[in-house]
């Protein structure tokens, strides 16, 4: 529904499965189950930082190739009467589970999507989408705050991650696609999987 009022015109650009998986009524989630065919996370010495992350469903320090993970999206209206999308992604590596959730509203006046990551919300980003020449949704941040309570400080570019997430389709094999990268300039690669996934009930 977000999405949809979002991208105007643009949203009937989208590959009719994109269409379908982003209409997002309200109280009709859209669940999904697949495999990351890769996840790379940050720095070895970011590890510990990425540990304290997992209380909050935010980055996590595994990795690994062939993960299977699920993906559910719940429109919702929150406290402030506004329609939002509360996104969770669950990994399931060997050894134990990981959850990187994130909440999304919108602003028209901006055209920009307003989206909390983390439950409680550790950072907040702007993200830019746009619909490619093939169909796919393509995501990208903008600027970035770190949230600390009801505060919420304006982090410098040094700190901040550049997000890039494409979401496509893929005809032949009929599954979704999906690749997320972050990375920072003087960190480097924050986090970055790659995979796809179909629609099941939950």
């Amino acid at each position: 529904m977000i999405y949809v009022t979002l991208l105007a015109n643009d949203f009937n650009k989208l590959h009719p499965k994109l269409q379908e998986r982003y209409r997002l009524p309200l109280c009709q989630p859209f669940y999904a189950q697949g495999t990351m065919q890769v996840i790379h996370s940050g720095p070895r010495f970011l590890r510990p930082m990425y540990h304290l992350f997992t209380k909050t469903d935010f980055l996590f320090p595994e990795y690994g190739k062939e993960i299977p993970f699920t993906i559910t999206n719940t429109a919702r209206m929150n406290n402030e009467k506004e329609a939002e999308v509360y996104w969770e992604r669950t990994f399931f590596f060997d050894q134990t589970t990981r959850k990187f959730n994130a909440t999304m509203t919108v602003d028209l006046e901006r055209q920009i999507v307003k989206d909390y990551l983390g439950d409680p919300a550790l950072f907040y980003s702007d993200l830019k989408m746009n619909v490619t020449k093939d169909g796919s949704l393509m995501i990208r941040s903008v600027d970035q705050r770190a949230v600390i309570g009801k505060t919420e400080v304006v982090l410098p570019r040094k700190l901040t991650g550049r997000v890039v997430v494409t979401e496509g389709y893929d005809d032949v094999l009929d599954v979704y696609t999906i690749h997320v990268s972050i990375y920072n300039d003087l960190f480097g690669r924050m986090m970055m999987y790659a995979g796809q996934f179909t629609p099941c009930a939950q």
